[in-house]
């Protein structure tokens, strides 16, 4: 969760330029690198008991368990985002166990070499390091495995199952512990949407009511309907930028017309081959209807990443938006936000209508399938295999992502930290210091059900993930300013993943992501 105070209008763009789900976390991420849930959480530790973790220092002998001595050594990316988060838990850590943490800052265009090359050397430098998901293929060989006592019990069962058996999971082999969540959701003007005028009017020139969409010919429907210039008002706001985490929301697009249910990984490439699947027909609809979206934004969109659109939904300027949990948040505070207490929020839209790759046809449904991306997928924490203070460095890194902590941590303001555990999502209370009771209700449920969809997606992880993405976001450039059609631009970008495939090894990266996605071994 990620929060900043904003003051004047042209302080909200800069401020909001720092969300860890933006530039920080987000936008960088890739230079780098080549209804109510009905799941119920195992019982969990309040969050407020966070706090008296924090209590004075143990008397002298009272340390638990006793890691006097040790000194832990915590890679992570430049503060505040995700670095203020294991600094405030090491401070509490070191109360409880009499040991130290110290936490490394490195710029984030540095972060990615500095691990690697620690890892690779074999070198202790480092007890604990945070990361990006989509470095996990380059990290994985050389670190431990989450100790077995970690494995089990509530606090490990609290864990969403998304990231405890598929994101912290590499080979079969748990061997780091989601300390963030991501996962792009649906946020809306609820006094727009429940206006008696506009819902008659809404009715009447589209035929249905206006509501949270269903699936995304609604989204671009209310888009289009709330798009008044003269009344300084817009139908979206999304990321589209160069630069600015735009793939991340044609990601999402396209999620919705990629994924049959059951057939897992067949989103980005072809698992048995490792073809390029991004200029199939699903992927071209998830484009042009990407582009529409742009032309129903705020007339200077296409330089928006997603600091800007959390600008432009706290600024009132639009109706709706997607993108990470930060936007209900910062929407829903009244030192920055113009529209406190009427943000609403859902699960992303979905679609009734997929691709499948395989029998190269449209497949219907008699229903919409909601098939929210995990857009990055949220920081990861790791105790490399060199380290000489592996129990010590565990142990922090339970303590860092335990329910009290965490959660703690998740409604702190620059600490980077989103919702993913079961009690991040149902704990009411928690929430209400940020909130209005509707606008937890809506928040918590939209990020539960994201979670616990049965149509989940997961984001790539993938050798060489950068020079893949890159290529996208050229492509995005030119098919949003309408120098190339949907299709040509994904026709380029697919000719360059397989040409990007080859130069890295085609059967490394099918086995790279076959594990990404879950799949077994070929």
């Amino acid at each position: 969760m990620r929060k900043m105070l904003l003051g004047a209008t042209a302080m909200i763009a800069l401020s909001f330029t720092l969300s860890a789900c933006g530039e920080e976390k987000k936008e960088e991420a890739a230079a780098a690198s080549n209804t109510t849930a009905t799941t119920e959480a195992a019982p969990a530790p309040a969050a407020t008991e966070a706090t008296n973790q924090t209590a004075a220092a143990p008397a002298t002998g009272a340390c638990q368990p006793d890691y006097t001595g040790v000194t832990l050594t915590a890679a992570s990316q430049t503060g505040p985002y995700i670095a203020s988060a294991l600094q405030t838990a090491g401070e509490a850590w070191a109360k409880k166990t009499c040991g130290k943490v110290n936490v490394v800052e490195f710029p984030w265009s540095e972060l990615y070499p500095k691990i690697v090359t620690s890892l690779s050397s074999g070198e202790a430098n480092f007890d604990v390091v945070s990361f990006a998901p989509a470095w996990s293929p380059d990290f994985t060989d050389y670190l431990s495995e989450v100790p077995e006592a970690m494995r089990k019990g509530a606090a490990w069962d609290d864990i969403a199952p998304i990231y405890r058996e598929q994101l912290m999971v590499w080979n079969g082999k748990t061997l780091s512990q989601t300390i963030d969540g991501d996962v792009h959701t649906y946020t809306y003007r609820i006094n727009l949407f429940e206006d008696p005028k506009e819902k008659e009017a809404f009715k009447a020139k589209y035929g249905y009511d206006l509501a949270v969409p269903q699936d995304w010919k609604q989204y671009l429907d209310i888009a289009e309907f709330f798009t008044r210039p003269d009344q300084g008002l817009w139908g979206t706001a999304e990321a589209y930028r160069r630069g600015g985490q735009q793939f991340w929301f044609f990601f999402s697009h396209a999620a919705s017309y990629t994924n049959i249910p059951g057939q897992k990984g067949a989103m980005f490439f072809n698992p048995e081959t490792m073809d390029a699947e991004i200029n199939n027909p699903g992927w071209v609809r998830g484009l042009e209807e990407y582009v529409k979206s742009s032309k129903l934004a705020p007339p200077n969109a296409l330089n928006f990443s997603f600091g800007e659109v959390n600008a432009a939904v706290a600024g009132g300027q639009v109706a709706q938006s997607i993108g990470w949990g930060d936007t209900g948040v910062i929407a829903a505070d009244p030192k920055q936000s113009k529209i406190f207490g009427k943000v609403g929020s859902a699960i992303l839209p979905g679609a009734s209508e997929i691709w499948d790759y395989k029998t190269k046809e449209w497949k219907k449904f008699d229903h919409v399938v909601k098939s929210p991306f995990m857009a990055f997928g949220g920081w990861q924490a790791a105790v490399p295999s060199s380290s000489k203070n592996q129990e010590a460095a565990w142990n922090y890194i339970e303590f860092l992502s335990s329910p009290a902590v965490s959660g703690q941590a998740a409604i702190t303001g620059g600490t980077g930290v989103n919702p993913y555990r079961i009690s991040h999502t149902t704990d009411l209370a928690l929430w209400s210091k940020l909130f209005s009771e509707r606008e937890a209700k809506e928040y918590l449920a939209g990020q539960a059900d994201s979670l616990a969809a049965e149509n989940v997606v997961l984001d790539m992880r993938l050798p060489g993930y950068f020079s893949y993405t890159e290529v996208v976001e050229i492509e995005l450039s030119k098919a949003l300013a309408g120098e190339v059609t949907a299709q040509q631009a994904l026709d380029t970008v697919a000719a360059e993943w397989n040409r990007l495939t080859d130069e890295f090894g085609r059967d490394k990266q099918l086995a790279a992501y076959r594990a990404a996605m879950g799949l077994p071994a070929k």
